[in-house]
């Protein structure tokens, strides 16, 4: 039996909704996965904020008809396409994805779409290879960190090194003074030794 039409527009406006909360889109070709493999996709892809959406081609191109974001995304649309819609971490996504390609090996991604371009599969390969928002934000606060640091160490430093200077200053006047009574001393003494003479 097949679906209504009221049942078609629901699952319509499902996917536009889906869309409206994405960052990105992958189409996959997932012929051949069985019910457990796809169960075991959504499973990997849930954490990073991505859905997987296995529906007829034809829904998909009516739901993006009237969207230039998402447009680009019928060129994908052919046989059997599961659309992989991420909302959050688009790199854990990615990365979700090609571990289970790597243990599936029955899919491929055909492409994706962002920002209303069209991405090739090098392109969605590229995306996942980028440091994740984790990483990002690990490498930031490293950086900030290494920077607050050595302004502290440098602040740290300026009384220390005003200290070390007036100390300079200070013994070079006690060692000029003693040089000064030295030389003092042994003027009296020349001074006795010819009186005496």
């Amino acid at each position: 039996m097949g679906r209504t039409l009221e049942n078609k527009q629901a699952i319509i406006a499902e996917l536009k909704e889906s869309l409206s909360t994405s960052q990105i889109a992958f189409v996959i070709d997932y012929q051949g996965l069985t019910v457990a493999e796809i169960t075991d996709l959504r499973t990997r892809l849930r954490p990073s904020g991505t859905e997987c959406k296995v529906t007829k081609n034809t829904l998909m191109r009516i739901a993006v008809q009237d969207s230039p974001t998402w447009k680009p995304i019928t060129e994908f649309c052919k046989e059997s396409s599961a659309f992989l819609l991420v909302k959050d971490d688009i790199g854990g996504a990615i990365k979700a994805y090609q571990d289970f390609q790597k243990v599936s090996k029955k899919t491929v991604i055909r492409g994706g779409v962002m920002e209303g371009r069209a991405l090739s599969e090098a392109d969605v390969k590229a995306i996942g290879d980028l440091p994740s928002k984790e990483q990002l934000i690990a490498q930031i606060a490293g950086a900030l960190n290494a920077v607050t640091t050595k302004v502290a160490v440098g602040i740290k430093e300026i009384p220390s090194s005003l200290a070390r200077c007036v100390q300079a200053i200070a013994d070079k006047d006690t060692a000029d003074k003693d040089t000064a009574d030295k030389d003092t001393a042994d003027k009296d003494v020349a001074d006795k030794d010819q009186e005496a003479a």
